[in-house]
């Protein structure tokens, strides 16, 4: 079958429109069945704007991550692209791909044209300017017809911008949240058809979001301003008339201000006001006809000090909408609509009725007694209010804010003029516009919706950055759960870019207290610069874990060896060790340990069975080991024979430290310490295989607790890839089909449509268990088994033989429970899938691999082992034949 090029993007996929690469790199990804297919050699065409078509050819079987052929790109030049691959002898070569064109953002500070921040009203330390958006405005004219327009734009706070009464994006909350101080990304957007000759018109809104809003309340410290005193937004309007003349229109003092729009308060935790009674004074107001003169001229803010940088990670954007499932009257007489999902959103309203009627909608997750369910929420009032114009049917959604919810509560609905019904309320879930990549489904309902719950709080919780929950006043990218959902993430969404950009904010952190290089718990952190002397094992680690994940997932060396630095420095500064012998963590300092153990007190979640330091330890054995292979993988011997030894050192004194020399049991007799020191490979302690036992003891433990999970954060991505290794698959099965708390699954048939914080966030009685004040029922960590479900009842993981999935491990292992499954995986080189089934004593498996990879397959029972290039296989094994031979 004919093989073709089904998309070529460049870096790892940022959009091709204002990227900051000025030699991006290129990747293709393959289409088609043909069997053993590989790339000998491609042919590459870059047609330069102005300039000849150049082409180069290159004998390679890579298609990812290919330099850029030519001279560099300068400040906002664009370039077309395209490629054919030639297959090796007997194959096809694909036709040429469609082209592609990639344009550079601004490049260098001077080129934003002498743009400075600009705002409606300026504050100081001693008197903040106030919580309300401001609204920025400025007309001008064009004496000629307009070849392209792009729009630079930043927010000091979150923006959005039209021109001409049109927005220039569907992108919210942009430009995101990042560690502003350090970096604080732009965007890009081409607006040549918004414009047009003679005048013209551009508007700005910003509200607070992230940069001066409220944030997570630390230990009594100032919640707000943390970046600046004042919100506002840069930005450079660029045009390029038919003629070749260039216009700059910069943010400056001559645009206008005003913070007294519709929009009154937009916050992040707490929600929107909207009087829509003033609609009609800002009415066309980002049209050129508009009045502004009772508008003020805008302030100039002090100029960012922070790398202007294009970004890395996608837009948050609008991605699915849903009507309501129920809406119903609680018991104290309160309209509460139920969405059927818990999500990250707002709410469409479609309704018309008397000039002033106030409308407030308050936001939960669930419901106790009947009623919206707050406490959860702590602080965060996630209340959105519009005010009616009176002037008929308003369709309305808020801005500037977002929350994590199933159910609303809606109060002063003018129900005379507007039924409240489906019709009149729709839900909009928002997450950022990752590429969706992975999917599975197996025979089993329950697994399928506790995979459709792990989704669900992926999505509500990328938002800008990986939060730990969209609902409550927290909402920050927490380092602990991001390492150990980071699997999980990489299969189910393309979010290397996302990643990247991260992580670019966690080194960042960790530099700015250059002789520590801890890795704060939370990133960005918030107050700048509080807490980041902390260091922590299992957050601080994903340092390290985090970029070797994206290597296995997408395998680019460049951003390998960008992460590098980080890695080492926490390894080597970061992590606190004991002066004994300079090699196990010091126990003076603070630990999450194996947080939300379920057998922890509720109101001291880290108090868990398993002793904290037993948990840093194993991980610095691994974090150590992950450093050598990283070093190894990065051609640096050096210090990957220093990383190989040390993490030798290691491991022989965490045993003498955690194991009993006699028995071989660990010092805590835990799920967690057996499951550390069986995935870590920590308790072999001659390098023969051997365990000293410890998978018959978790094996043991696994048992006498019915099945039941005994695992924190630390442990429960672990527990089911410990079980596979100890031989216990089938009793792995049981413990995944498990329905009693603490389980995955009783999560599900207690209702749950996305995965909780707590074991047991919700009572078997149907009450919420409110210890310690932190319940949230959207957290990814413990959905983070769900890279077992795809490894192993899928059968797909990327193999260390081809980072990238350049190489695939198929080697499915179906269980109690689940008779058929199937997966698939989009990755650089195409899509690899599998789909079993067992009947009749047989296991019958049909793999497809892509273009230019390949894959290793293990059956389940016979072990027979097949490697295979691209195409569509088949495969049988007979149970009964393996279970007659005793094997």
């Amino acid at each position: 079958m004919a093989v073709f090029i089904a998309k070529l993007t460049f870096e790892n996929g940022q959009p091709a429109l204002g990227i900051g690469a000025s030699q991006p790199r290129i990747s293709w990804r393959f289409d088609g069945c043909a069997e053993a297919w590989e790339q000998q050699s491609y042919d590459l065409e870059v047609s330069r704007s102005g300039g000849a078509t150049q082409q180069t050819s290159a004998n390679t079987a890579q298609s990812l991550y290919v330099e850029w052929p030519g001279a560099p790109l300068g400040s906002s030049e664009s370039a077309s692209v395209r490629i054919r691959a030639h297959g090796g002898e007997g194959h096809s070569s694909t036709p040429w791909s469609d082209w592609v064109t990639v344009e550079t953002g601004l490049l260098n500070a001077k080129d934003w044209a002498g743009a400075m921040p600009i705002t409606a009203q300026v504050g100081n330390a001693a008197a903040p300017a106030t919580k309300n958006p401001t609204y920025l405005r400025k007309t001008f004219d064009l004496p000629g017809t307009v070849a392209s327009a792009r729009l630079y734009i930043t927010g000091l706070g979150i923006f959005e911008a039209e021109i001409n009464g049109y927005p220039v994006s569907e992108d919210l909350l942009a430009p995101g949240y990042t560690s502003y101080q350090f970096r604080h990304v732009y965007s890009t957007y081409d607006v040549t058809s918004l414009l047009r000759e003679r005048s013209n018109a551009i508007g700005v809104i910003v509200a607070q979001g992230w940069y001066g809003g409220r944030l997570f309340p630390l230990n009594g410290l100032p919640v707000e301003l943390y970046y600046g005193n004042s919100i506002g937004a840069q930005a450079l309007l660029r045009i390029q008339l038919k003629d070749g003349t260039i216009v700059n229109i910069p943010t400056d003092n001559s645009w206008k201000g005003n913070n007294k729009g519709p929009l009154q308060a937009a916050a992040i935790y707490d929600g929107v006001t909207y009087d829509s009674r003033i609609e009609s004074v800002f009415q066309n107001w980002t049209q050129p006809s508009f009045e502004d003169r009772d508008w003020t001229t805008a302030s100039v803010l002090p100029a960012v000090t922070a790398e202007l940088a294009s970004p890395d990670a996608p837009p948050v954007r609008r991605k699915h909408t849903f009507p309501s499932k129920t809406i119903s009257k609680s018991p104290s007489g309160k309209t509460i609509v139920d969405f059927g999902q818990n999500f990250a959103g707002w709410l469409r309203l479609t309704v018309k009725g008397p000039a002033g009627t106030n409308i407030t909608v308050q936001h939960a997750e669930v419901l106790e007694g009947g009623e919206l369910a707050l406490r959860p929420l702590r602080t965060a009032k996630a209340t959105d209010t519009l005010i009616l114009h009176g002037n008929g049917t308003q369709v309305w959604e808020p801005r500037f804010t977002f929350h994590g919810f199933r159910y609303a509560q809606i109060d002063g609905w003018p129900v005379d003029e507007t039924p409240l019904d489906a019709s009149s309320i729709e839900a909009v879930a928002i997450w950022s516009d990752l590429e969706e990549t992975g999917s599975f489904q197996c025979s089993n309902s329950l697994l399928n919706q506790f995979h459709s719950n792990v989704i669900w709080s992926m999505r509500s919780n990328f938002i800008s950055v990986p939060t730990d929950c969209p609902q409550r006043d927290e909402r920050m990218g927490w380092t602990g759960d991001a390492h150990v959902f980071g699997p999980t993430a990489n299969f189910l969404y393309n979010t290397a870019s996302f990643w990247r950009g991260w992580h670019k904010d966690v080194y960042a952190e960790m530099k700015a207290n250059p002789t520590v290089m801890a890795v704060p718990t939370y990133v960005p952190l918030t107050p700048p610069g509080y807490g980041n002397s902390d260091a922590m094992a299992v957050w601080g680690d994903v340092a390290v874990g985090g970029p070797w994940n994206l290597w296995r997932a997408f395998g680019d060396p460049a951003m390998l060896a960008e992460h590098r630095t980080q890695a080492q420095g926490w390894l080597d500064q970061g992590v606190k060790r004991r002066s004994s012998d300079g090699l196990l963590w010091d126990r003076s300092g603070f630990q999450f340990g194996d947080w939300l153990d379920p057998l922890a007190p509720p109101e001291a979640p880290g108090n868990g069975t398993t002793d904290k330091y037993l948990v840093a330890d194993a991980y610095l054995v691994r974090m150590t080991e992950l450093m050598a292979n990283i070093s190894a993988a990065l051609g640096n011997e050096a210090d990957a024979t220093r990383y190989r030894q040390q993490h030798a050192d290691l491991r022989s004194a965490f045993r003498e430290a955690w194991v009993d020399p006699a028995t071989g049991a660990m010092a805590n007799h835990t799920q967690t310490a057996y499951v550390l020191g069986i995935v870590f490979d920590i308790l072999d302690a001659k390098g023969a295989g051997r365990d000293d036992g410890a998978a018959a003891r978790l094996i043991d433990l696994v048992r006498t607790n019915d099945h039941l999970v005994g695992t924190g954060f630390a442990a429960t991505a672990l527990l089911g890839h410990a079980m596979t290794k100890a031989g216990a698959d089938t009793d792995f099965y049981t413990m995944l089909l498990q329905t009693k708390a603490p389980s995955w699954l009783y999560q599900v048939v207690m209702g749950a449509t996305t995965t909780w914080e707590r074991w047991d966030s919700l009572l078997p009685n149907g009450t919420i268990n409110y210890h310690g004040d932190m319940t949230s029922f959207n957290h990814y960590a413990f959905g983070a088994v769900a890279d077992w479900m795809h490894t192993r009842i899928g059968g797909l993981s990327p193999s260390l033989g081809g980072p990238g999935w350049k190489e695939v491990d198929v080697s499915p292992l179906p269980g109690l429970g689940v008779d058929s499954a199937e997966a698939s995986f989009t990755s650089g080189y195409g899509t690899v899938s599998t789909s079993w089934y067992i009947r009749d004593g047989g296991f019958y498996l049909t793999v497809r691999v892509p273009p230019n990879a390949r894959a290793v397959v293990t059956l389940p029972y016979s072990k027979k082992i097949s490697r295979v290039g691209s195409g569509v296989y088949y495969f049988v094994d007979s149970i009964i034949a393996v279970l007659r031979s005793g094997l």
